[in-house]
């Protein structure tokens, strides 16, 4: 069984691209040998700045031959169907079999495919995957169509068996014509090479000065550039993503350690590590006593007689040129902060569109401050800082610093809320407000850093669900459902309580004034739905929304001409109709539905079965996070039990028979029952039990104890199992069947205080009896008997009413 050995040599690839296009290599041939019938015992994929490389261990000589049986027409068939069969089987006639069958004589065809040489399986393969290779760049060079990354100037291709004898894979793409040799490094290098098998290959190319492991450069460069800082008594800043570029940009990495201009030291760290590894890809050398970057590390791709002094020389004049930018712009910066302040350094951001229907990022920065003024009692921060971080928070985007180095955003604004005295807090916040961008990303915990990125992502998710642009599929333009699972983690991880639709109505309110070129109907029907979701009449809420102070002047300007005070009653008679229609669709309630969707993503990651969040979400204040975290936590765990999934099945029987019950007498059992009509003593067991747990379960769901509620619920277990094992519910007397169903609507509702347990393991079933979500509402279905009334419970039929 051969090995096959493939070399796409070509100039220099883009580091970014190395890694997946090695993998592509591997993934696409050894998916075609083996479709083709070939087997291999094991595959690799190598990468560096000039070549992709694969080897295929224990690949099958030749394909297996194969046989298929194809049923054709019956020889009666007319002759055209008959010559389509043979062309398609690529037979004569005198080749097919007659056979007899049940309908008359049918041809059957036996198509042979003998089996291919490993070798002319290669080439037909690789030459489709080479002119059809998935580049996200590709470019065609000279007069020939071949595309490909850049300029492709060889191919080995080789097959080795057992012996050692070499076999060169008889491919030609474009005119380059496979063979079995390559070359090494291109300035240390002495040729092309010949190579017998991977090995050879492997080795030969170490000897060229070319590591062709991108992991093992990777590894050497950070070891030595590790020792070399370690020698100066300085420290390496670990990068991991500069490592694996760089480790992309070198065949044979030599790491130099130079030094940064006295001149320089006195920028940001930050700044400085960012310039050197954006415009020259070095690494950063800090002073582990001061924290101060002092040099840097290099990685040539040559060696040199003068152990790279020459090299060094060059990258710190270029560095230096880099590094006088950026002098300047902090220094420009600053002088800027300290003569207009870093609301003056903002002021620009008035003529910076967020968004052509969200306003300027001057109108999102009030909002913000309005919104995070109002969080912050919630989270334990002082409102006129929480305020003032948000009015300074996003200043630094009109800085020349931000304007050269965009990932720098939040951090320079924390330095020139510094620079400008502003309190520690507020510079907090100007850092920390972006935060978590991403599930590693560490939750900020100051009071007003949190109020101001809750705001700061609140007033995102409002202003794009109140446009109507919300995420589909796998397209998320806004990043809102990382604004989301943002908003979740702020919030559990600094236990934050409080009602998430109370700030989104009030983040809606400040984003319907950036509606300006929306058409004035659609905005009285905004306004008019939003008077719906907050419950208060329209012209009220147009007078709130004519008072807030943040409102911007054109906004304003616009709605006094939509509708004059005088015309506000007119105006609701006028869009009655299409309040009813707009008022469906409730935009603080399917946000909230949307953060519930991330929020279960983001439980399954801690174990937690859907089917309990669901539970959980189906209980009242589920748009306090913590509270409903809090309590799906604590009913996983009850769950986990014995007594926890006893008494599931317990309520779940309760439920089901009470619901048959229910359905075949054409009431609603009531929740309550009378101990006077209890003939057994588990039956009078279970009452005592219901009576002890009740007020227990009470008081620790007020007090959110869920913990200690659902032990509570736990003590049930014992005597509702009793219960059903000596006590037949539907007995002979109606009375005593009555109660006994009453009983069980009184397990019902208990249960059900704590979590809809009807919605565990994925069923819902039909609960008629009183919810203790909701209180029980009456309306009118019409006449009844004797001119009156009946009564309707809403979700049940109109013929039910309630039995107590």
């Amino acid at each position: 069984m051969p090995d096959l050995l493939i070399e796409l040599f070509s100039e220099e690839i883009p580091a970014r691209m190395q890694t997946k296009a090695a993998e592509d290599l591997r993934a696409r041939l050894t998916e075609a040998l083996v479709e083709a019938g070939l087997t291999y015992a094991g595959a690799a994929a190598f990468s560096t700045p000039r070549r992709l490389a694969l080897t295929v261990q224990g690949l099958t000589g030749q394909s297996p031959t194969t046989r298929e049986e194809r049923k054709g027409p019956r020889v009666d068939a007319p002759e055209q169907a008959i010559e389509g069969f043979l062309r398609g089987a690529g037979l004569s006639r005198d080749q097919l079999e007659i056979r007899d069958e049940k309908k008359g004589q049918v041809y059957f065809a036996t198509i042979t495919k003998p089996g291919r040489p490993a070798a002319e399986i290669v080439a037909e393969e690789l030459d489709k995957i080479i002119r059809n290779f998935p580049w996200p760049k590709s470019m065609r060079w000279g007069a020939g169509s071949l595309r490909w990354v850049r300029p492709l100037h060889s191919i080995l291709c080789i097959l080795t068996d057992e012996t050692g004898e070499v076999t060169v894979v008889d491919l030609d793409v474009d005119g380059i014509r496979a063979g079995n040799t390559t070359e090494g490094h291109r300035f240390m290098g002495a040729g092309r090479f010949a190579v017998s098998s991977f090995d050879d290959y492997r080795a030969k190319l170490r000897r060229a000065h070319v590591i062709l492991e991108a992991n093992e450069r990777a590894e050497h460069i950070w070891q030595e550039a590790s020792n070399q800082a370690f020698a100066s008594g300085l420290e390496l800043v670990e990068d991991r993503g500069l490592l694996a570029e760089v480790a992309g940009l070198v065949e044979w990495p030599v790491v130099l350690m130079g030094r940064i201009d006295e001149a320089f030291l006195g920028l940001p760290p930050e700044v400085l590590q960012t310039s050197m590894k954006e415009h020259q890809k070095f690494f950063s050398v800090k002073n582990p006593k001061t924290g101060r970057i002092e040099r840097f590390v290099t990685v040539a791709n040559v060696e040199t007689a003068d152990q790279g002094a020459t090299i060094l020389a060059g990258n710190q004049k270029v560095l230096a040129a880099r590094l006088s930018d950026a002098k300047f712009f902090w220094e420009n910066d600053l002088r800027t902060v300290q003569a207009e302040g870093l609301e003056g350094m903002g002021a620009g951001l008035a003529h910076v569109t967020f968004h052509n229907k969200l306003g300027s990022q001057a109108d999102r920065i009030a909002r913000i401050a309005a919104l995070a003024r109002e969080i912050a009692p919630l989270v334990g921060a002082d409102a006129d800082l929480a305020e003032q971080a948000a009015k300074v928070a996003k200043a630094d985007l009109q800085s020349a610093m931000v304007g050269e180095f965009p990932e720098l955003q939040g951090l320079m604004g924390r330095y020139y809320a510094q620079a400008a005295g502003l309190p520690a807090e507020v510079a907090a916040a100007c850092q920390e407000h972006y935060s978590p961008l991403g599930p590693g990303d560490a939750v900020p915990s100051a009071p007003v850093s949190v109020a101001v990125a809750l705001a700061d992502k609140i007033d995102t998710l409002t202003g794009f669900w109140a446009i109507d642009e919300k995420p589909t599929g796998s397209k998320d333009p806004y990043a809102l459902r990382r604004a989301a699972l943002g908003v979740i983690r702020l919030m559990l991880g600094n236990g934050v309580r409080g009602s998430l639709v109370t700030s989104f109505n009030s983040a809606i309110f400040s984003n319907i004034l950036q509606l300006g070129n929306s058409s004035y109907i659609t905005s009285l029907k905004k306004v008019a739905d939003l008077a719906r979701v907050k419950g208060i009449p329209f012209d009220e809420l147009w007078e709130q929304i004519s008072e807030m102070s943040e409102a911007s002047t054109e906004a304003r300007e616009l709605l006094d001409e939509i509708v004059k005070p005088q015309d506000l009653k007119h105006a609701t008679e006028l869009f009655e109709g299409d309040i009813l229609e707009v008022g469906q669709t409730n935009i603080a309630q399917d946000l909230l539905s949307f953060l519930h969707d991330r929020l279960k993503v983001h439980l399954k990651e801690e174990g937690i079965r859907h089917d309990v969040i669901d539970a959980c979400l189906a209980m009242p204040g589920n748009d306090d996070l913590s509270l409903l975290v809090h309590r799906a936590r604590a009913l996983s765990d009850f769950l986990k039990t014995d007594d926890g999934e006893n008494l599931l099945q317990g309520f779940k029987r309760a439920n089901n028979i009470l619901t048959q019950a229910e359905e075949k007498d054409g009431v609603e059992y009531s929740y309550g029952a009378d101990v006077k009509f209890a003939e057994t003593e588990e039956e009078k067991a279970l009452f005592a039990a219901l009576e002890t747990a009740e007020p227990a379960i009470a008081s620790a769901l007020k007090a959110e104890d869920f913990a200690r509620a659902m032990g509570a619920m736990a003590a049930l277990r014992a005597p509702i199992d009793a219960f059903f094992t000596a006590v037949q519910v539907n007995a002979e007397s109606q009375v005593i069947r009555r109660n006994r169903l009453n009983l069980l609507s009184s397990i019902r509702h208990i249960c059900l205080q704590a979590a809809d347990l009807g919605r565990i393991e994925g069923k819902t079933p039909v609960i008629l009896g009183l919810d203790p979500r909701t209180s029980c509402r009456l309306r009118s279905s019409g006449q009844a008997r004797g001119g009156r009334k009946s009564p309707e419970i809403l979700g049940s039929s109109p013929r039910r009413t309630k039995i107590a």
